[in-house]
């Protein structure tokens, strides 16, 4: 017998419990934020300050004072976010209800979401190999495949949401899809912007131009 698929309804109160979850730190993350000080006078350098500090406060213990701890844990609540949006939007494409005309981006989007967090991971494990020492030269090189990727996961990001602003778009899918992809870009530009700080204040203590 076939499988069921899963309705709209039933994703839609999935997304809320998944989401809302999200929110709150993992257990391998700090239980407390004793000194978030650091992290909220970074956020005001983002476009979208008062999500970073909600997605970030929880991790001022393991963060600190230091810059490039703040970049690599915004990266990875962006990857976090970029793999549940992706698992999300692949459950839609499954559902009863999807009409044809959404159908096509709906799965544009997985795609685009999917290379999205592939990106994401790159840029994480890239951020590990470049330390805090090093030759500017090396340092440069790793933040600018940092820099092309986090870029690169945003403009995914876009893609998927350009695909819903064709005619006859409006809807229940398109909404749900909006609200994945929408916080998650903003997620993902609020790293961006971090690790361009962090670059920026590396450089500044070494006295490059």
């Amino acid at each position: 017998m076939a499988k069921a698929k899963p309705s709209l309804s039933f994703l839609f109160l999935f997304h809320v419990l998944f989401f809302t979850t999200l929110l709150k730190p993992s257990n391998s993350q700090p239980a407390t934020a004793p000194n978030p000080d650091f992290i909220k006078s970074s956020c005001r350098s983002t476009r979208y300050p008062a999500l970073c500090v909600q997605c970030l406060s929880g991790y001022a213990s393991s963060v600190q004072q230091d810059p490039r701890q703040l970049a690599r844990a915004a990266l990875q609540v962006s990857l976090d976010r970029a793999r549940a949006a992706s698992s999300y939007v692949a459950q839609l494409s499954r559902s009863h209800g999807i009409k044809p005309r959404e159908s096509q981006a709906v799965q544009d989007c997985v795609q685009n979401v999917g290379h999205s967090a592939s990106q994401l991971s790159q840029s994480i494990d890239e951020l590990r190999q470049m330390g805090g020492q090093g030759a500017a030269g090396a340092f440069d090189w790793h933040m600018s495949n940092v820099q092309t990727w986090v870029s690169g996961a945003l403009t995914d990001q876009n893609m998927c949401l350009d695909g819903f602003t064709r005619p006859n778009m409006d809807g229940s899918v398109k909404n749900s899809v909006r609200g994945q992809v929408v916080e998650l870009a903003q997620v993902v530009s609020n790293a961006l912007a971090l690790v361009d700080r962090y670059g920026s204040r590396h450089r500044g203590s070494k006295g490059q131009p």
